[in-house]
C-alpha cells in the first residue's frame, strides 16, 4: 500500500523531492494544492509538470480516506463515515456552534475526530469499544478527516476535538504527527488553541503531553467523582484511580495556561446523584476546571438511560452554586447515531466485518 500524500510533512516532502531530482520550491506548490485548494486528483495540480504529477501518483496515494456515507440532521450536524485501505471504517462528526436559523449557516464549526479503529478501553457508555480494538490510525488518517470534512461540507472547520472513536492518548505519537499537519502554516494552519484532546485518563501520557510546547487543550472523560462510581463506567480507573488522575491534572496545570475541561456524561441512577455533584464541584474548583455535563445519548447494545432534564439541571445547579462553570450540553445529532462509533458499528456489522456485539 502506497503512503498517503496527506501524511507527508513539509520536511519529508522536501526530502522526497530532492531524492527525485525535483526543485525544492515544488514542495510549497504541492502542499498548497493538497491542503489549501483541497484538490481531489493529481491532474488538478496544473502548475506542476506532468512528469512530476506522474511521479507523485506512482509513489503516493493522494489521500488515505474514501468517503462512504454522510448523515445529516435537522440541526445541521453531519456525520461522515470513511472507508480505510484495509476495509475498516472510521467516522467524524461536524457540529455547528448553534443550530442554523432561517436557512443561515452557523458561524463556527467543530469537528469531532477519531484516532483509532475501535477502542481497547471499554468505557461503558461508548459504542466505539463494543467490537474491541483493531488498530491505531496513522497521521494521514487523522489529519485527513479534517481535510475531508472541509472538502465535503465546503466549510472551514474552526476547532477540533479528538474525542471520536478511540483513545487519542493511546496513539499519541501518530496524533502529534497529525497535529503538526493540522497546525502547520503550509498545511491546514489551524491554531493549537483550537484543538482539544479528550482522554479517559492515561496518566503517563497526560504528563508527557503537558511537556509538549503547543498550547493544546485537554478534556478528561471523567463521568464519576469517586472511584466507586467511576469504576462502574471507566475500566481505566482501576489502573489510574481518581487520586492519580487528579495528581496528573495538577501537573498539567503547572505546565499549561489552558483551562481544563471535565466531561461528565449523566447516566440515570449510576452517576447522577447530587452527592456526586457536590464531590465533583469540590474537585473541579480545586483544579479551576470547567465541567461539561452531557445527558446520556442512547447507544444500541447498552441498557443505560438518560436522566430527566430537570434532574440534569439540578445536578448542574449544584456545580454552579459552588462557583464552578458548568455547561449542560443538550447535544446535537440524536437522529444520526452521533454517539461515538455507532455509524461505523452498524456499517461493519452489515458488511460482516464484525459480529453484532452482545448487550453489556
Amino acid at each position: 500500500m502506497l503512503p498517503a500524500l496527506t501524511g507527508q510533512s513539509p520536511e519529508s516532502l522536501a526530502t522526497w523531492l530532492k531524492e527525485a531530482g525535483e526543485p525544492a520550491f515544488r514542495a510549497a506548490q504541492i502542499l498548497e494544492w493538497v491542503w489549501k485548494k483541497k484538490v481531489t486528483s493529481y491532474d488538478a495540480m496544473t502548475n506542476l509538470p506532468a512528469t512530476l504529477r506522474s511521479k507523485l501518483a506512482e509513489v503516493f496515494r493522494l489521500t488515505s480516506l474514501e468517503h462512504s456515507t454522510t448523515q445529516g440532521s435537522a440541526d445541521t450536524t453531519r456525520k461522515f463515515l470513511f472507508r480505510l485501505h484495509d476495509g475498516r471504517y472510521v467516522e467524524s462528526v461536524l457540529i455547528p456552534a448553534n443550530p442554523a436559523l432561517y436557512g443561515e449557516k452557523s458561524d463556527r464549526r467543530t469537528l469531532c475526530v477519531s484516532s483509532q479503529v475501535g477502542c481497547a478501553y471499554g468505557c461503558k457508555f461508548c459504542a466505539s469499544g463494543l467490537a474491541g480494538f483493531t488498530r491505531n490510525l496513522d497521521a494521514s488518517e487523522i489529519a485527513g478527516q479534517v481535510l475531508a470534512a472541509e472538502q465535503l461540507s465546503g466549510e472551514r472547520v474552526d476547532s477540533l476535538v479528538f474525542m471520536g472513536m478511540g483513545e487519542p492518548m493511546a496513539n499519541l505519537d501518530n496524533l502529534l504527527a497529525a497535529i503538526s499537519l493540522i497546525t502547520g502554516e503550509k498545511t491546514l494552519h489551524l491554531g493549537a488553541r483550537h484543538l482539544t484532546i479528550s482522554t479517559s485518563g492515561l496518566v503517563p501520557q497526560i504528563k508527557k503531553l503537558a511537556e509538549h510546547p503547543q498550547q493544546i487543550r485537554l478534556a478528561i472523560s471523567l463521568h464519576g467523582a469517586t472511584d466507586e462510581v467511576r469504576q462502574q463506567i471507566m475500566p481505566v480507573n482501576k489502573k489510574w484511580p481518581v487520586a492519580e488522575l487528579f495528581e496528573a491534572l495538577d501537573y498539567w496545570n503547572s505546565r499549561k495556561n489552558q483551562k481544563l475541561t471535565l466531561e461528565y456524561i449523566l447516566i440515570q441512577d449510576v452517576n447522577d446523584s447530587l452527592e456526586q455533584a457536590a464531590i465533583l464541584a469540590k474537585k473541579a474548583r480545586k483544579l479551576n476546571a470547567k465541567v461539561n455535563l452531557i445527558p446520556y445519548n442512547t447507544v444500541e447494545g447498552l441498557e443505560w438511560k438518560r436522566p430527566p432534564n430537570n434532574h440534569c439541571k439540578a445536578f448542574q445547579q449544584v456545580l454552579q452554586n459552588a462557583g464552578v462553570t458548568a455547561n449542560l450540553r443538550l447535544e446535537k445529532g440524536h437522529d444520526i447515531d452521533a454517539a461515538c462509533g455507532q455509524l461505523r458499528l452498524k456499517q461493519e456489522t452489515a458488511e460482516g466485518i464484525i459480529e453484532a456485539p452482545a448487550k453489556r
